[in-house]
């Protein structure tokens, strides 16, 4: 296999004897590409600078991808023994820069280059070993041994060229330009970079379980879209180009800047892009290792929030909507394109996967039908934070690959760059950076006035909002069924021969008696809560059809779900159903004449219980019921004493919230039936759970 034209693995078919073949010289050939990274540093002591002073040095890069194999091939227990406990801790986690002035000042006593390299030999006889070794059956799924192999390869690939940005950030007398890393000779002035139409058209985007090729976990699920046309670049942004932007002195002009790009450029008091060198009238170029005359007609290297600004500066100076495109515009020049995808490829349809040069090169110099460099040469940035696909599932085995990211401050890029291989060079890859962050990443304006959508689905982490998605929609604890559903259904089962016409959840919370009522055959059901946090996740399960949440497991460790109607067969009823935000104690005019009115472990969190049950038969139709669950954990942070029904003594006598409840409802209710009993269970952490006993009481309306 030649190293600079390795192709990511088919993990569905083949003989099998010929796929651990495959893997095997997959592994050495990214090991090997991995160390020829590290030769370009000229002294020993290179090993240990800080190239960007909120990153780590290089020396931990150059351990940190050997002992990922260790560490996840323990977690997966494939393997049972490890090499170095001791570095396999120092070199596990890195620095994940979060603001461009989040220093990270902690001291580590590193390890000499010499005993990492000696630690790396160890690994790799290892994984040699444990590749000629290890039982093979195809295909290599998710829980397969082989899964860890493959995550820990195509894990090395993302640091070989997140390392190179590194690198190319030291000082120039640090490090040394060497054949294998070879830079394009081609250089010149760029064409007129045209606007070009793109039709619009549907997206689909997102892997199933049983795709051909390795994925990371934002890769999976399904997410589909209705792209309008628009017009794109017909090149990315050249250095000429962007010179304009410089020139015109935009780095010092606050209008083109959003409020976040502005504050990074006075605390960095950029100029001009990093990689450019000023000297004397004129540029030079920062590569990799080397110092050249900036070439005027390869891609600009920027963060987003330069290429941001840019494309403000752009709009106004040619008056039209002039933005980056979002993830779905970029996959749609890509589709309209037809370029094919890595492995299938005969040949790279770009400055990508070490097929071309390891440096950039000119903006036309590869073409896809009347685009250029749709793939490779730099990547592009886009206008969408990452976001998870509907379906989308964590890996175990790399539980925080992708979830810190989904913050709406960690934006997409698309397409790769010249040192782009594997997986990072494949259709489906998604890959996220913060928004002051460098890579080798340039942009592609696009003209268009739609709207970008912000996909707000990262995870519910508020605690009381995540236990209360988990009650609702989560699997059942102890045996103890559903407290929602069985409130829903004890409600139902007395509605039996009444009309089923407008029925109304209070204090619905995220919405699961509401979703529940509405299947067992009301037109219409309204679900109202006081809470903020609970409305807006009921009214999106309802919207959207699904939500996500984060619970605790253990201390700080977390576990992410994702829940949704359809795998509940309530999918068919969510137009029957509307949530509001309402005070249950006063509420509006418009919230009457309700068949139901279901009051689930409501009333002794009321401010005031009285008032509300002295009222409420003012919104129920004649012969309509009225059905009330609670624990009676009566607290003064919720209700004045002097509102509770029950739970306190009065003359030396205890008085009990079913008497209390009877007093208050008699004059208009009359008790069908007999009180009864409601287990439910709040999940607090993997190990402590709330198993309470709530009692219900059926109420009619008396004609």
């Amino acid at each position: 296999m030649e190293l600079k034209r390795t192709r990511t693995i088919r993990l569905d078919q083949g003989d099998p004897e010929q796929k651990r073949a495959e893997i095997l010289e997959y592994f050495h050939a990214t090991y090997t590409i991995d160390e020829k990274l590290y030769e370009t540093l000229r002294y020993d002591e290179t090993f240990y600078l800080r190239a960007d002073r909120l990153r780590h040095p290089l020396v931990f890069y150059y351990g940190h991808t050997a002992t990922f194999f260790i560490n996840k091939l323990t977690i997966a227990r494939v393997i049972d023994q490890r090499i170095n406990p001791g570095y396999e801790s120092m070199f596990a986690v890195g620095v994940d820069e979060m603001s461009w002035d989040d220093l990270d000042e902690r001291h580590y006593d590193w390890p000499t280059r010499q005993q990492v390299k000696a630690y790396r030999d160890q690994v790799r006889e290892l994984m040699d070993e444990l590749i000629r070794s290890l039982p093979l059956t195809l295909p290599i799924s998710w829980e397969s041994p082989w899964w860890a192999i493959m995550m820990g390869i195509e894990h090395e690939r993302i640091h070989l060229e997140t390392s190179s940005v590194l690198i190319r950030q030291l000082p120039i007398d640090q490090v040394v330009q060497l054949p294998f890393w070879d830079i394009c000779p081609e250089a010149g002035e760029p064409p007129i970079n045209r606007l070009l139409d793109v039709a619009g058209g549907k997206v689909a985007l997102g892997k199933s379980s049983g795709h051909p090729l390795y994925g990371w976990d934002n890769e999976y699920g399904l997410h589909e879209a209705e792209v309008t046309g628009f017009k794109a670049g017909q090149f990315l942004v050249s250095n000429r180009e962007f010179l304009e932007f410089v020139e015109a002195g935009c780095y010092r002009d606050r209008q083109w800047w959003d409020e976040e790009g502005w504050n990074w450029r006075e605390f960095k008091q950029a100029e001009y892009p990093l990689f450019w060198i000023k000297s004397g009238d004129g540029w030079k170029l920062r590569t990799m290792a080397s110092e050249i005359d900036l070439p005027w007609n390869w891609p600009v290297e920027v963060n987003y929030l330069e290429a941001k600004a840019f494309c403000n500066w752009k709009s106004a100076r040619i008056g039209r909507p002039i933005r980056l495109p979002s993830e779905d515009e970029w996959n749609r020049l890509r589709d309209i394109c037809q370029i094919p995808d890595q492995p299938y490829w005969d040949r790279a349809p770009g400055n990508i996967n070490l097929e071309g040069w390891c440096s950039s090169c000119p903006v036309d110099r590869f073409r896809s039908d009347d685009f250029y460099d749709v793939l490779g040469n730099v990547w592009q940035w886009t206008e969408t934070p990452i976001y998870p696909f509907h379906g989308f599932r964590i890996h175990p085995w790399y539980d925080d690959f992708s979830t810190p990211t989904f913050d709406t401050r960690h934006n997409l890029i698309k397409g790769g760059s010249w040192i782009s291989t594997g997986n990072e060079a494949t259709r489906d890859a998604r890959y996220a950076f913060r928004r002051h962050f460098f890579q080798h990443a340039g942009f592609r304006y696009v003209e268009s006035s739609a709207p970008v959508e912000i996909h707000q689905n990262q995870y519910e982490t508020d605690t009381l909002a995540s236990q209360y998605c988990d009650a609702h929609y989560g699997p059942e604890h102890f045996g103890v069924p559903n407290f929602a559903v069985s409130c829903a259904g004890i409600a139902l089962e007395a509605m039996q021969g009444r009309s089923k016409g407008h029925a109304l959840d209070l204090g619905c919370a995220v919405g699961r008696a509401s979703f529940e009522l509405a299947r067992g055959g009301f037109e219409q059901v309204t679900g109202l809560d006081f809470s903020t946090r609970f409305f807006r996740l009921a009214t999106r399960m309802r919207d959207e059809g699904y939500l996500r949440y984060a619970l605790p497991e253990e201390g700080e460790i977390l576990s992410f779900h994702e829940i949704g109607l359809t795998e509940r067969g309530l999918d068919a009823v969510r137009e029957r159903v509307r949530f509001y935000q309402a005070d249950a104690c006063n509420l509006p005019e418009k919230f009457s004449a309700y068949d139901l009115v279901l009051a689930a472990n409501l009333i002794d969190r009321l401010y005031s219980p009285r008032r509300f049950l002295s009222s409420i038969h003012e919104r129920i139709n004649p012969g309509g019921l009225l059905v009330i669950t609670s624990p009676y954990t009566w607290l003064e942070e919720y209700t004045k004493k002097e509102e509770w029904l029950g739970g306190y003594r009065e003359a030396g006598e205890p008085v009990w919230t079913l008497d209390g409840l009877k007093g208050a409802l008699e004059p208009h209710f009359r008790l069908l039936g007999q009180p009864r009993d409601v287990p439910f269970v709040i999940r607090e952490s993997r190990r402590k759970f709330q198993h309470s006993l709530a009692e219900l009481t059926v109420w009619e309306l008396k004609g």
